[in-house]
Protein backbone atom coordinates (compact mmCIF):
# COMPACT_ATOMS: atom_id res chain seq x y z
CA UNK A 1 0.00 0.00 0.00
CA UNK A 2 1.23 3.51 -0.83
CA UNK A 3 2.33 5.68 2.05
CA UNK A 4 -0.13 8.28 3.33
CA UNK A 5 2.32 11.06 2.46
CA UNK A 6 2.47 9.87 -1.16
CA UNK A 7 -1.33 9.79 -1.43
CA UNK A 8 -1.58 13.27 0.04
CA UNK A 9 0.94 14.59 -2.48
CA UNK A 10 -1.21 13.30 -5.36
CA UNK A 11 -4.43 14.70 -3.89
CA UNK A 12 -3.05 18.14 -3.06
CA UNK A 13 -1.39 18.49 -6.47
CA UNK A 14 -4.71 17.64 -8.12
CA UNK A 15 -6.59 20.23 -6.05
CA UNK A 16 -3.98 22.92 -6.72
CA UNK A 17 -4.28 22.24 -10.44
CA UNK A 18 -8.04 22.76 -10.07
CA UNK A 19 -7.46 26.18 -8.51
CA UNK A 20 -7.28 25.49 -4.77
CA UNK A 21 -4.93 27.98 -3.14
CA UNK A 22 -4.18 29.26 0.34
CA UNK A 23 -6.76 28.13 2.87
CA UNK A 24 -7.30 28.95 6.55
CA UNK A 25 -10.33 27.01 7.73
CA UNK A 26 -11.59 23.54 6.92
CA UNK A 27 -15.34 22.96 7.26
CA UNK A 28 -17.06 19.58 7.57
CA UNK A 29 -20.79 20.03 7.02
CA UNK A 30 -23.00 17.20 8.25
CA UNK A 31 -26.52 15.95 7.51
CA UNK A 32 -28.76 18.68 6.12
CA UNK A 33 -26.14 21.38 6.78
CA UNK A 34 -24.34 21.35 3.45
CA UNK A 35 -26.15 24.43 2.16
CA UNK A 36 -23.60 26.61 3.94
CA UNK A 37 -21.14 25.62 1.20
CA UNK A 38 -23.52 27.19 -1.34
CA UNK A 39 -22.75 30.58 0.23
CA UNK A 40 -19.02 30.34 -0.44
CA UNK A 41 -17.92 33.15 -2.78
CA UNK A 42 -16.02 32.44 -6.00
CA UNK A 43 -16.39 28.72 -5.38
CA UNK A 44 -14.49 25.84 -6.93
CA UNK A 45 -16.55 22.70 -6.34
CA UNK A 46 -15.28 19.20 -7.09
CA UNK A 47 -17.28 15.99 -6.56
CA UNK A 48 -15.61 13.63 -4.11
CA UNK A 49 -15.59 10.90 -6.75
CA UNK A 50 -13.21 12.92 -8.94
CA UNK A 51 -10.59 13.56 -6.23
CA UNK A 52 -7.67 11.10 -6.02
CA UNK A 53 -7.86 8.84 -2.95
CA UNK A 54 -11.23 10.23 -1.85
CA UNK A 55 -14.18 7.91 -1.53
CA UNK A 56 -17.87 8.84 -1.95
CA UNK A 57 -20.65 9.63 0.50
CA UNK A 58 -23.83 7.57 0.15
CA UNK A 59 -25.97 9.22 2.83
CA UNK A 60 -29.13 11.24 2.16
CA UNK A 61 -28.47 14.91 2.97
CA UNK A 62 -24.80 14.77 1.93
CA UNK A 63 -24.08 16.39 -1.46
CA UNK A 64 -20.62 14.87 -1.76
CA UNK A 65 -18.53 17.82 -2.94
CA UNK A 66 -15.37 19.61 -1.84
CA UNK A 67 -15.80 23.38 -2.16
CA UNK A 68 -13.04 26.00 -2.01
CA UNK A 69 -13.51 29.76 -1.83
CA UNK A 70 -14.22 32.64 0.55
CA UNK A 71 -16.72 32.64 3.41
CA UNK A 72 -17.03 35.44 5.98
CA UNK A 73 -13.83 36.92 4.60
CA UNK A 74 -11.84 33.74 5.26
CA UNK A 75 -10.41 31.27 2.76
CA UNK A 76 -12.19 27.99 3.39
CA UNK A 77 -12.30 24.44 2.12
CA UNK A 78 -15.64 22.81 2.87
CA UNK A 79 -16.77 19.22 2.74
CA UNK A 80 -20.37 19.31 1.59
CA UNK A 81 -21.14 16.02 3.28
CA UNK A 82 -18.70 13.56 4.86
CA UNK A 83 -17.65 9.92 4.90
CA UNK A 84 -18.83 7.56 7.64
CA UNK A 85 -17.36 4.44 9.19
CA UNK A 86 -20.73 2.67 8.89
CA UNK A 87 -20.64 3.03 5.09
CA UNK A 88 -17.89 0.43 5.14
CA UNK A 89 -14.96 2.84 4.88
CA UNK A 90 -11.89 2.45 7.05
CA UNK A 91 -11.27 5.12 9.67
CA UNK A 92 -8.29 6.20 7.57
CA UNK A 93 -10.58 6.80 4.56
CA UNK A 94 -13.14 8.61 6.72
CA UNK A 95 -10.51 11.02 8.00
CA UNK A 96 -8.44 11.42 4.84
CA UNK A 97 -10.06 14.79 3.97
CA UNK A 98 -8.81 16.21 7.27
CA UNK A 99 -5.30 15.14 6.28
CA UNK A 100 -5.76 16.90 2.93
CA UNK A 101 -6.95 20.07 4.64
CA UNK A 102 -3.90 20.08 6.88
CA UNK A 103 -1.57 19.43 3.93
CA UNK A 104 -3.06 22.46 2.13
CA UNK A 105 -2.31 24.74 5.08
CA UNK A 106 -5.56 24.75 7.07
CA UNK A 107 -4.88 25.81 10.67
CA UNK A 108 -8.37 25.25 12.04
CA UNK A 109 -11.27 22.84 11.53
CA UNK A 110 -14.96 23.64 12.01
CA UNK A 111 -16.88 20.38 12.30
CA UNK A 112 -20.67 20.10 12.41
CA UNK A 113 -23.04 17.20 12.79
CA UNK A 114 -26.57 16.07 13.50
CA UNK A 115 -26.81 14.39 16.89
CA UNK A 116 -29.28 12.77 19.23
CA UNK A 117 -29.88 14.54 22.52
CA UNK A 118 -28.97 12.55 25.63
CA UNK A 119 -29.06 15.45 28.08
CA UNK A 120 -32.61 15.61 29.40
CA UNK A 121 -32.56 19.41 29.27
CA UNK A 122 -32.08 19.46 25.49
CA UNK A 123 -34.89 19.78 22.95
CA UNK A 124 -34.83 18.99 19.20
CA UNK A 125 -33.53 21.99 17.30
CA UNK A 126 -31.01 23.02 19.97
CA UNK A 127 -27.44 23.72 18.89
CA UNK A 128 -24.68 22.32 21.12
CA UNK A 129 -21.08 23.49 21.38
CA UNK A 130 -18.95 20.34 21.65
CA UNK A 131 -16.59 20.71 24.60
CA UNK A 132 -15.19 17.16 24.54
CA UNK A 133 -15.94 13.73 23.13
CA UNK A 134 -16.03 10.04 23.99
CA UNK A 135 -14.79 7.63 21.31
CA UNK A 136 -17.15 4.63 21.52
CA UNK A 137 -16.75 3.54 17.90
CA UNK A 138 -14.45 0.65 18.76
CA UNK A 139 -11.78 1.95 16.37
CA UNK A 140 -9.24 4.74 16.04
CA UNK A 141 -7.98 6.34 12.80
CA UNK A 142 -4.40 6.44 14.12
CA UNK A 143 -4.05 2.66 14.44
CA UNK A 144 -1.24 1.41 12.23
CA UNK A 145 2.05 2.89 11.11
CA UNK A 146 2.67 6.46 12.24
CA UNK A 147 4.46 8.81 9.85
CA UNK A 148 6.22 11.18 12.24
CA UNK A 149 6.00 14.15 9.88
CA UNK A 150 2.19 13.82 10.02
CA UNK A 151 2.00 13.99 13.80
CA UNK A 152 3.13 12.30 17.03
CA UNK A 153 2.68 8.60 17.72
CA UNK A 154 0.73 9.39 20.90
CA UNK A 155 -1.15 12.68 20.41
CA UNK A 156 -2.55 14.53 23.43
CA UNK A 157 -6.37 14.78 23.37
CA UNK A 158 -6.63 16.98 26.47
CA UNK A 159 -7.64 20.03 24.43
CA UNK A 160 -8.99 18.49 21.21
CA UNK A 161 -11.71 21.16 21.06
CA UNK A 162 -10.18 24.64 21.24
CA UNK A 163 -11.62 26.41 24.28
CA UNK A 164 -10.91 29.90 22.92
CA UNK A 165 -12.92 29.11 19.78
CA UNK A 166 -15.79 27.89 21.93
CA UNK A 167 -15.78 31.17 23.85
CA UNK A 168 -16.03 33.10 20.58
CA UNK A 169 -18.95 30.93 19.43
CA UNK A 170 -20.75 31.49 22.74
CA UNK A 171 -20.39 35.26 22.46
CA UNK A 172 -21.66 35.20 18.87
CA UNK A 173 -24.60 33.01 19.91
CA UNK A 174 -25.46 35.44 22.70
CA UNK A 175 -25.47 38.35 20.23
CA UNK A 176 -27.70 36.37 17.88
CA UNK A 177 -29.98 35.33 20.75
CA UNK A 178 -29.26 31.66 20.12
CA UNK A 179 -29.57 29.38 23.13
CA UNK A 180 -26.29 27.54 22.51
CA UNK A 181 -26.03 24.45 24.68
CA UNK A 182 -22.68 22.91 25.65
CA UNK A 183 -21.76 19.30 26.11
CA UNK A 184 -19.88 16.09 25.42
CA UNK A 185 -20.43 14.25 22.13
CA UNK A 186 -20.24 10.44 22.21
CA UNK A 187 -19.40 8.77 18.92
CA UNK A 188 -20.89 5.37 18.04
CA UNK A 189 -20.10 3.40 14.89
CA UNK A 190 -23.69 3.18 13.59
CA UNK A 191 -25.57 2.58 11.36
CA UNK A 192 -28.15 1.50 13.96
CA UNK A 193 -29.43 4.09 16.34
CA UNK A 194 -28.57 3.34 19.93
CA UNK A 195 -30.77 1.25 22.21
CA UNK A 196 -32.45 2.85 25.24
CA UNK A 197 -30.01 0.92 27.46
CA UNK A 198 -27.04 2.30 25.51
CA UNK A 199 -28.39 5.82 25.92
CA UNK A 200 -28.74 5.33 29.68
CA UNK A 201 -25.13 4.12 29.68
CA UNK A 202 -24.05 7.12 27.60
CA UNK A 203 -25.68 9.53 30.04
CA UNK A 204 -24.01 7.77 32.97
CA UNK A 205 -20.64 8.07 31.25
CA UNK A 206 -21.10 11.81 30.82
CA UNK A 207 -22.42 12.20 27.26
CA UNK A 208 -24.85 14.96 26.35
CA UNK A 209 -25.33 13.92 22.71
CA UNK A 210 -24.62 10.88 20.54
CA UNK A 211 -23.85 10.48 16.85
CA UNK A 212 -22.05 8.48 14.17
CA UNK A 213 -19.34 10.90 13.02
CA UNK A 214 -16.96 13.67 14.12
CA UNK A 215 -14.89 11.82 16.74
CA UNK A 216 -12.47 10.23 14.26
CA UNK A 217 -12.14 13.50 12.33
CA UNK A 218 -11.26 15.40 15.49
CA UNK A 219 -8.72 12.75 16.53
CA UNK A 220 -6.91 13.27 13.22
CA UNK A 221 -7.24 17.05 13.55
CA UNK A 222 -5.51 16.80 16.93
CA UNK A 223 -2.83 14.58 15.38
CA UNK A 224 -2.27 17.25 12.72
CA UNK A 225 -2.14 20.06 15.28
CA UNK A 226 -5.31 21.79 14.09
CA UNK A 227 -7.52 23.99 16.23
CA UNK A 228 -11.11 22.72 16.35
CA UNK A 229 -14.59 24.18 16.76
CA UNK A 230 -17.37 21.59 16.93
CA UNK A 231 -21.11 22.26 16.90
CA UNK A 232 -23.94 19.71 16.90
CA UNK A 233 -27.52 20.19 15.84
CA UNK A 234 -29.67 18.21 18.27
CA UNK A 235 -32.13 16.77 15.76
CA UNK A 236 -34.03 14.40 18.05
CA UNK A 237 -34.03 12.99 21.54
CA UNK A 238 -32.11 9.73 21.77
CA UNK A 239 -33.58 6.23 22.10
CA UNK A 240 -35.90 5.77 25.07
CA UNK A 241 -36.55 9.53 25.24
CA UNK A 242 -39.03 9.59 22.35
CA UNK A 243 -41.19 6.91 20.73
CA UNK A 244 -39.03 6.12 17.67
CA UNK A 245 -36.06 7.34 15.61
CA UNK A 246 -35.60 7.86 11.86
CA UNK A 247 -33.27 9.72 9.49
CA UNK A 248 -36.15 11.71 7.97
CA UNK A 249 -36.60 13.47 11.30
CA UNK A 250 -32.88 14.28 11.37
CA UNK A 251 -33.06 15.97 7.96
CA UNK A 252 -36.35 17.70 8.81
CA UNK A 253 -34.95 19.24 12.02
CA UNK A 254 -31.76 20.45 10.35
CA UNK A 255 -33.89 22.02 7.62
CA UNK A 256 -35.86 23.86 10.30
CA UNK A 257 -32.82 25.30 12.09
CA UNK A 258 -30.35 25.55 9.22
CA UNK A 259 -30.65 29.35 8.85
CA UNK A 260 -29.82 29.86 12.52
CA UNK A 261 -27.01 27.29 12.30
CA UNK A 262 -25.49 28.89 9.18
CA UNK A 263 -25.62 32.40 10.67
CA UNK A 264 -23.87 31.17 13.82
CA UNK A 265 -21.06 29.53 11.83
CA UNK A 266 -20.60 32.51 9.47
CA UNK A 267 -20.55 35.11 12.26
CA UNK A 268 -18.15 32.99 14.32
CA UNK A 269 -15.77 32.68 11.36
CA UNK A 270 -15.67 36.47 11.15
CA UNK A 271 -14.45 36.65 14.75
CA UNK A 272 -11.90 33.81 14.61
Amino acid sequence: MRKLSEQLKETTEFLKEKGFGAVDFGLILGSGLGELADEIENPIAIPFAEIPHFTVSTVVGHAGKLVYGTLSGKKVMAMQGRFHYYEGHSMQKVTYPVRVMSALGVHSLVVTNAAGGVNENFTPGNLMLITDHINFTGDNPLIGENEDDMGPRFPDMSHAYTAAYGEVAKKVAEKQKIDLQEGVYMGYSGPTYETPAEIRMSRTLGADAVGMSTVSEVIVAAHCGLKVLGISCITNLAAGMQSSLNHEEVVETTERVKVQFKELIKATLVEL
